[in-house]
């Protein structure tokens, strides 16, 4: 098998603990529409809000006569508002630098344009170059599109590109696409199980080189 070329990261919850963020991003707009606001204790409809694309997300939490009225006015909110509430998760810009040395690095993530906002904030933009949110695709997460685009646009075959995520929906495209998994935080299982950025970091400055086999 030809080792990783490439390396795929999710955002939420693999580049950024966002689920502050991402409740107050979605608790406005249902608040905007009469809804009740989604809250932590309802840890299914908070999964969703922290995993799912908008027009999932809504599809779930809205009546259907009101999804498309939402999602205008979603595409109005400026989401810079809720980068306060993001935490870019431990050792990420050390591992980032670091990576990014070896191996081009790409971001696939169910958000939607607000990812390029959210990188430049952080400064991690210069790190990445691919970027694919759920706008570039016709199929979001759990579909395999994304990746496949991904692995596309990076110039590598998808058997060559290790994808990071922290979800089922993760899990589920990355077994369509035929990429690697690697489970990270520990809450799903993969290929390879990363507790932490840094551990990546470790584990690609072994020597040889990993390849898929040994993931």
């Amino acid at each position: 098998m030809d080792q990783i070329q490439a390396v795929i990261f999710d955002c939420d919850g693999v580049l950024f603990e966002s689920r502050k963020a991402n409740l107050a991003y979605y608790n406005r707009i249902l608040d905007a529409f009469n809804y009740s606001p989604v809250t932590v204790k309802q840890k299914d409809r908070a999964h969703l809000c922290h995993t799912a694309s908008s027009p999932d997300v809504l599809s779930v939490l809205m009546a259907k006569d009101d999804v498309q009225h939402a999602l205008e006015f979603a595409a109005q909110l400026d989401y810079r508002e809720f980068i306060p509430f993001m935490e870019p998760e431990p050792g990420l810009s050390e591992m980032l630098d670091g990576m990014s040395s070896e191996l081009p690095l790409a971001v696939a993530t169910n958000r939607g344009a607000s990812i390029l906002s959210i990188l430049e904030h952080f400064e991690l933009d210069k790190f990445f170059s691919v970027v694919v949110n759920s706008r570039d695709v016709q199929r979001p997460k759990p579909e395999p599109d994304m990746l496949l685009l991904a692995a596309q646009r990076l110039g590598f075959p998808p058997v060559s590109c290790l994808f990071v995520g922290d979800s089922e929906l993760d899990q589920r495209a990355a077994k369509g696409a035929g990429t690697p998994f690697a489970g990270y935080g520990g809450g799903i299982d993969g290929d390879y199980t990363l507790e932490n950025h840094r551990q990546l970091l470790e584990w690609f400055n072994q020597e040889p080189a990993p390849d898929t086999e040994n993931l």
